[in-house]
C-alpha cells in the first residue's frame, strides 16, 4: 500500500527525550538548560484586516499542564497551528523546546507531539501498521519500534483495538490511536485540540484519565470548550479572547480574583410563612425584591420544580449578604427553603471575561459611532 502523510503527524527526526520525557538535545548534542518549553512573545497573526492573535505574552514551563480556553474564533486554533509550524505569525516569534517556530520548524517538531480535533488517520491501516508508519515517518530506528509502540499502547490503553483496521474502531478508539502516534516518539511536550470535541461522556471521560496520566511526565496545552475537563486535568488556565489572553492562572484562583461571589435563594411559591398573614410570593416580586438587597447586583429565576422559585443573585465584593435575604424574607412573610452563599464557578468567570467582554467592545463601538 502506498501512502502519504497525514498532517496529524508531524515529520521530524526524534531528538531524545529520557523515560521522564524532560530531556532534549540540541543538534550540536548540547543539552537545553531552560524550563520554559512553550513560549510567545508578541505573538500576532493577521489575516487581511482582522487579528486573529493579538501580541499574546505567556510562557509554559517544563512539566505543566495548561488549559487554553476562548470562545469560537478567539485565536486558539490560530495559536496552536502557530506552535506546531502550520502556519507562521505575522509578527512577534514563538519557541517551543527552546526552537524557534519559524526559523527552526523541523527541531520545534521533533520535540513535539501534537493531536488535532479529528486525528488524519488512515481508516483501512490496522493499528499496529499505522503506529509502525508514524515510528518510520519519525525517523525511530526499526529496532527501536517495537518497544515504542508497546509503550504507547499501554499509555493509551490501546491493547483491545490491535487487531482491528482503524476504520473498525469507535471515535474514541480513533483519538486514542491519533494520540499514540503524538507520543511514539516519545515528545516532552503535547499539544492537544480539543481532542474530546466529538466524543459521548465516556468516551471523553476515558480519554482525559489518559491525558491526566501523560501530564504526570511531559508539558501538555489543551484546548477545550468543556471547562470540566480543564478543572479536572489542568492546574493552570490561559483565557483568550478577541486575539488576547484576558486571563492567566489556577482555575480556583481565577474565580477568586474575580470579585464577585453568587447567592442561591429558594422561596416556597405555594405558601407564605406560617402566621405570617402572606400569601405566596410570586416570581417577578421575588426577583425585584432579591436585586434590591445588594446594590449593583443582578439577578435571574434558575429551573425549578413548581413548588419553589429559586433565584441566583451575583453581585460584587467580599461582604456577607445572607443576613438581609434572610431578613428580607422574614419581612415579606416569605417561607425560605435554602440560602447559600459560593465563589464564581469557573464557567462564569469564562463567560464573565469572554461574553461580557464582547458586550463591553460592542457598546463602546456604538458609543463611538455617536460621536
Amino acid at each position: 500500500m502506498r501512502v502519504t502523510a497525514p498532517t496529524a503527524v508531524v515529520i521530524g527526526a526524534t531528538r531524545g527525550g529520557d523515560d521522564n520525557g524532560t530531556s532534549m538535545t540540541q543538534a550540536n548534542g548540547e543539552a537545553m538548560s531552560t524550563d520554559v518549553m512553550i513560549e510567545a512573545r508578541d505573538l500576532t497573526k493577521i489575516y487581511g484586516t482582522q487579528r486573529a492573535v493579538d501580541r499574546l505574552n505567556f510562557e509554559i514551563r517544563r512539566g505543566e499542564v495548561v488549559g487554553f480556553l476562548g470562545p469560537n474564533g478567539a485565536g486558539k486554533s490560530t495559536t496552536m497551528k502557530i506552535l506546531t509550524c502550520f502556519i507562521s505569525p505575522t509578527e512577534g516569534t514563538a519557541k517551543v523546546g527552546g526552537y524557534d517556530v519559524f526559523n527552526d520548524p523541523l527541531a520545534v517538531r521533533s520535540v513535539l507531539g501534537y493531536l488535532p480535533q479529528r486525528a488524519a488517520l488512515y481508516p483501512e491501516m490496522g493499528v499496529v501498521e499505522y503506529l509502525e508508519f508514524a515510528a518510520d515517518l519519525r525517523a525511530i530506528p526499526k529496532s527501536e519500534q517495537r518497544d515504542r509502540i508497546k509503550k504507547v499502547v499501554k499509555i493509551c490503553g490501546l491493547e483491545e483495538a490491535l487487531r482491528k483496521e482503524i476504520g473498525q474502531l469507535s471515535y474514541g478508539y480513533r483519538q486514542r490511536v491519533g494520540l499514540a502516534q503524538a507520543l511514539i516518539h516519545d515528545p516532552p511536550i503535547l499539544i492537544l485540540d480539543e481532542p474530546t470535541a466529538d466524543l459521548d461522556p465516556n468516551e471523553s471521560a476515558e480519554v482525559i484519565e489518559y491525558i491526566k496520566e501523560i501530564g504526570k511526565t511531559r508539558t501538555v496545552m489543551l484546548s477545550t470548550h468543556d471547562l470540566s475537563e480543564v478543572k479536572a486535568s489542568c492546574a493552570r488556565v490561559l483565557i483568550v479572547n478577541r486575539g488576547k489572553i484576558v486571563a492567566d492562572g489556577a482555575p480556583d484562583d481565577l474565580a477568586a480574583k474575580s470579585g464577585s461571589v453568587r447567592y442561591v435563594v429558594a422561596i416556597d411559591e405555594k405558601a407564605g410563612a406560617k402566621g405570617s398573614g402572606k400569601g405566596p410570593a410570586n416570581a417577578g416580586e421575588v426577583l425585584e425584591a432579591l436585586r434590591s438587597v445588594v446594590k449593583d447586583s443582578t439577578a435571574k429565576e434558575l429551573p425549578s420544580d413548581d413548588r419553589s422559585h429559586v433565584v441566583e443573585v451575583t453581585a460584587k465584593g467580599g461582604d456577607d449578604h445572607r443576613r438581609e435575604f434572610f431578613q428580607l424574607a422574614v419581612d415579606k412573610g416569605w417561607t425560605l427553603l435554602e440560602l447559600r452563599r459560593e465563589a464564581l464557578q469557573l464557567e462564569e468567570v469564562f463567560r464573565q471575561l469572554t461574553v461580557g467582554a464582547d458586550a463591553k467592545a460592542a457598546e463602546t463601538s456604538k458609543s463611538t459611532a455617536k460621536e
